[in-house]
């Protein structure tokens, strides 16, 4: 059977050598089993007939029965005609028209013939009429077999071939019906029979050709459940090899530094959430397992005082630690926070970027490798293979997605068994993604912010509203505040309407001679942007204009106002990280969204969520309903696809968790893979394995 699947799509009857060419490059259709699993993305139900004095123009999709009883031609200019023929059940009349193709309308519809329409009505010189609308024999159409009728995304080269939805419904239907009573199971009977889902079988027919809405709803479940399980079951399985193969260092005690650190230089108490992170590092440190942890934690929560408590408990058992983020001003800024954190104790922190070169660079390198350095802070420089640690035992990454695969496993083989990793993150990830993208790490969260931390207010302007909001912006810089200014572009461009930096900088500084004003964007060389940076976090300059490079790493408590201009350009969450730019200080800190009248309704929703709340979760959540996984922020820059053909992560999320569970059962009885009882899952899991499912989403 699976060698029917895995025939050529050229060898489907109706297809050919040159459809399959378009099927290959434009839709990677290949096989019969790609083809089956090319999945319509809607449905219009087709199991009822209207009659025409039942139509009304507000009518979505309908069919209705009749006859053709003559044509009509109007020309519509140079070689161009207007075929309308008219068309009769019996007691009223509509035109179906088409503006183009009239030989083949008249070769294929015929007078008298019965037909069955289907189309949206429209009102045309007061008479109802079809445009271009599906004309099926009735006499071949049987309407007990209609029932749903799918539609198949297609691109504009398919449909030049003829390859409309309609084309690919025709191929999909001749296929089907090639298929035999039985075809093999995916899902064992212990998994199916639980949780009443279909036989693939019935599910592959039914997610085509359902005869109603509740064959279509148990043909997804089965589907989107088998992707998501399978995707869970490798993802656990892999988390456990790794927990297996991977012995971590153990670092029995907490020792001086961390406690002379926390009884005599912590200013400030911590919060409930970081004291419970703090003590799930501390469980993982001390198991002899390698720690491989997830921290999640909103702009300001305290991830890099977690972070730094964890590198003192390695410096402790006498190990090194690292920190790796992805920017310089980044790493220059953890650089500085653990510095000042640690003030006045022996503990020897040093950084590695780009811009530390020369004597400095050498001598930095020259100590930690003599173990000297006991606190590495850097970018990727960290990972060159110049540096050398005498001990690594601890790694911190900052924003993980922002580095590739083959950068972070460098950073590992730095250390003679792989270092205890702990990956944070300053983009909230909904639950449900977190177990897909980060499914073989632990995942913690610091869910609270400081105390005397006041939540920033966020306001909705208008465009029309520039000269009181400017106004505003006196009123917080002649009380000593500072403020951001948010363009989208650097440069003008012909194909938007967008405000643009270079030109808003100059507009700034006439609507502003009074103040002092920074710029800072991507296409500026580094030593530029860091002199302008400088100047802001120094109070220098009052005013920053910038581009979405400050999104992250930059850290003014003095900054209470953030302006973003045209933030319909922008998604939740990057608004979100721009927004945590402030409210850093004790003062009330505002975030102004600026926009124009004009809003589609998927961006009212966006400001409207950043208005309500302040809640990174359910920003994210929002976020992933709204654009996908991937789409949002650090999912698509990474290159993680989900390859999903019919489940989704964003709106599937009880499936998502109900897969994980069953995929969890299975490890827990099976933990070597090597159970007959198993057998059918282990074998499918390396069959798909062997496909070309991309299992990237697997950190």
């Amino acid at each position: 059977m699976l060698d029917i699947l895995g025939q050529d799509i050229m060898y489907l009857s109706g297809v050919g050598p040159k459809k399959k060419e378009i099927l290959n490059r434009e839709l990677n259709i290949h096989t019969w089993r790609d083809l089956l699993e090319y999945y319509p993305y809607k449905y219009v139900d087709r199991s009822r007939i209207y009659a025409i004095s039942e139509l009304a123009a507000d009518m979505p999709f309908v069919q209705i029965k009749g006859r053709i009883l003559s044509f009509d031609e109007y020309e519509m200019g140079r070689n161009k005609k207007r075929v309308v023929a008219h068309f009769t059940d019996g007691q009223g009349i509509v035109d179906l028209v088409w503006f183009s193709g009239a030989q083949y309308i008249y070769k294929t519809y015929k007078l008298g013939t019965e037909y069955i329409v289907f189309g949206k009505p429209t009102v045309y010189g007061g008479r109802y009429q079809f445009a271009h609308p599906d004309m099926d024999d009735a006499a071949s159409l049987q309407l007990s077999e209609m029932g749903m009728q799918p539609y198949y995304i297609t691109t504009e080269r398919m449909k030049k071939a003829g390859l409309t939805s309609r084309g690919v419904e025709k191929m999909t239907k001749t296929l089907i019906g090639k298929l035999p009573e039985t075809l093999p199971e995916t899902l064992p009977p212990y998994i199916t029979a639980p949780l009443h889902l279909v036989s693939r079988r019935d599910a592959l027919r039914q997610i085509h050709y359902p005869k109603n809405v509740q064959e279509m709803q148990e043909a997804r479940l089965r589907l989107k459940f088998e992707e998501l399980f399978y995707v869970q079951l490798n993802i656990l399985r892999y988390a456990r090899d790794h927990r297996r193969r991977y012995r971590g260092y153990i670092f029995g005690h907490v020792g001086n530094l961390f406690n002379e650190f926390y009884y005599h230089h912590l200013s400030f108490a911590l919060t409930a959430a970081q004291k419970r992170v703090i003590r799930e590092i501390r469980g993982d440190m001390g198991t002899g397992r390698q720690m491989n942890r997830l921290l999640q934690g909103d702009v300001g929560s305290g991830k890099t005082l977690v972070a730094l408590m964890s590198m003192l408990i390695a410096l402790d058992n006498g190990f090194q630690a690292c920190i790796m983020a992805p920017t310089e001003i980044l790493a220059e800024q953890h650089y500085h926070t653990i510095q000042s954190f640690l003030q006045g104790m022996d503990v020897q922190v040093e950084l590695l970027t780009g811009i530390v070169k020369g004597k400095r660079r050498e001598q930095t390198l020259e100590r930690l490798a003599k173990g000297e350095v006991q606190i590495l802070v850097g970018t990727h420089a960290v990972i060159e293979d110049p540096v050398r640690f005498a001990r690594l035992g601890m790694a911190v990454v900052d924003e993980q997605h922002r580095f590739g695969v083959a950068q972070r496993a460098k950073l590992w083989a730095k250390s003679e068994n792989p270092p205890h990793i702990l990956v944070m993150t300053a983009t909230p990830i909904p639950r449900t993604l977190a177990m897909t993208l980060y499914g073989d790490l632990d995942v913690s969260v610091i869910d609270e912010l400081p105390p005397g931390r006041k939540p920033v207010q966020t306001l909705h302007k208008f465009d029309t509203q520039l000269t009181s909001l400017y106004q505003g912006i006196r009123q917080q810089v002649d009380q000593g505040r500072q403020v951001y200014i948010v363009f989208p572009l650097i440069e003008e461009s012909e194909k938007t309407d967008l405000k643009n930096l270079e030109a808003g900088y100059a507009s700034l500084c006439e609507i502003f001679p009074d103040y002092r004003l920074s710029k800072v964007h991507g296409k500026m060389k580094s030593k530029e942007k860091e002199e302008e940076m400088r100047r802001f976090v120094s109070g220098e300059t009052q005013i920053l204009v910038a581009t979405t490079v400050i999104e992250v790493g930059v850290n003014v408590p003095n900054a209470s106002v953030m302006v973003i201009l045209d933030a319909q350009r922008f998604g939740l969450s990057q608004l979100h990280q721009l927004r945590g730019r402030v409210g850093r200080g004790a003062d009330q800190s505002y975030c102004i969204l600026v926009t124009n009248y004009k809003l589609a309704e998927d961006t009212r929703k966006r400001i409207d969520i950043m208005c309500d709340t302040n809640d990174g979760f359910r920003i994210a959540e929002a976020d992933l309903k709204l654009r996908g996984p991937g789409d949002l922020e650090g999912t698509q820059q990474s290159g993680i696809a989900f390859d999903l053909k019919i489940a989704d992560i964003a709106r599937d999320g009880q499936l998502v968790q109900m897969a994980r569970d069953e995929a969890q059962k299975i490890i827990d009885n099976d933990p070597n893979c090597d159970s007959e009882t198993y057998r059918m899952l282990w074998d499918r899991l390396k069959e798909l394995r062997k496909s070309d499912v991309n299992w990237s989403a697997i950190s």
